[in-house]
């Protein structure tokens, strides 16, 4: 039987803060760059390595918090973060549960600190790896002096945050693709920093090959995958999208479905739609006519603000209306 704390966690709205993955993909089914590969599997080793260090070696005895196992997963979108947490809570033989901060804080505003305490506990429970997925929205720098309640409670949150993972003896991964607002103090928390970069030429063409099925997918006989990797530097996550793509404006083309081939021009179609569609979302999102748009929490705090102070000058220029209507009433009785 579910626990009712993970029930209640995971189940509801129509949204889920936590689920609770079964992994399938390996280490074998993601392509790195070298330098990320020999990262994360001498990362795997500390985890295997973990009993020995801390229980036959004593290790445990003089250090009773911290021993946890806590992993920062930054870089670009699309290069492979969540892929490889999967992978390897799938070679460590356990549970992936999933945080999503963003559903969290949108759920229950107010509850966050509650919410990651909730996780953390999940986590134990399940014997499962911990998994911050947008870390960055959670673990952010905290504000000197937070006048503001949104700040407040995201400073708690932050505290919060910290305290669990130093008592947590489990294994706890964030993935961010804004590493730089992390709080200082997740530094000497987290034990491995893994740079996820983007690929070079041999691991996108590799990427895209691994994209397609061996068996079932029809390609024409001019597809290099090689020529797209050198011509798009683009992520994994791009080139994912882009064979879907392809393979949408191939099946769409006339004709009875056992000709249809997904050709090297349907390949090129699709990676040039995901570029633009990247240049628009950048021009939509960050700068408009070359000005940045304002960040819309930002926004938010400031609007917040003033309608504080006008609320407060309101409130100031009521109580000197009613004193000077006492002080009115008061001459004409004395008349």
């Amino acid at each position: 039987m579910a626990s009712p704390l993970i029930s209640l966690f995971t189940s509801l709205g129509s949204r889920r803060v936590v689920e609770t993955i079964t992994p399938e993909r390996t280490l074998a089914d993601v392509v790195l760059p070298p330098q990320t590969r020999r990262t994360l599997e001498q990362a795997l080793a500390e985890v295997r390595n973990h009993t020995l260090i801390f229980s036959r070696w004593g290790l445990g005895e003089r250090h009773a918090s911290g021993r946890g196992l806590a992993f920062n997963f930054a870089g670009p979108p699309g290069t492979g973060k969540t892929i490889c947490a999967e992978a390897i809570a799938h070679e460590l033989g356990m549970k992936l549960l999933v945080v999503d901060y963003a559903e969290a804080e949108s759920m229950w505003i107010g509850e966050t600190p509650k919410n990651v305490v909730a996780a953390f506990r999940a986590a134990a429970e399940k014997n499962a790896v911990l998994f911050f997925d947008e870390a960055d929205a959670i673990a952010t720098r905290r504000s000197a002096g937070a006048p503001l309640r949104s700040d407040r409670e995201a400073n708690l949150t932050v505290n919060v945050l910290l305290r669990e993972l130093e008592a947590f003896n489990g294994i706890v991964i964030f993935a961010t693709n804004l590493a730089a607002n992390f709080d200082r103090a997740f530094e000497r928390r987290i034990r491995t920093h893994v740079l996820f970069e983007m690929p070079g030429v041999e691991e996108r063409a590799r990427i895209w090959e691994l994209q397609i099925h061996p068996q079932k997918t029809p390609l024409a006989p001019d597809v290099d995958f090689r020529e797209l990797g050198e011509r798009y530097a683009v992520s994994g996550g791009d080139i994912k999208n882009a064979v879907i793509k392809a393979a949408a404006a191939a099946a769409t083309e006339p004709g009875p479905d056992l000709g249809k081939r997904i050709s090297q021009r349907h390949f090129q179609y699709a990676a040039e739609e995901v570029i633009s569609a990247k240049a628009i979302m950048q021009q939509s999102l960050f700068a408009e006519g070359g000005v940045a748009v304002p960040d819309p929490v930002s926004s938010w705090r400031k609007a917040e603000a003033r309608s504080r102070t006008a609320i407060f000058i309101a409130l100031g220029l009521a109580g000197t209306a009613l004193i000077a209507a006492l002080a009115a009433i008061a001459l004409v009785l004395v008349r």
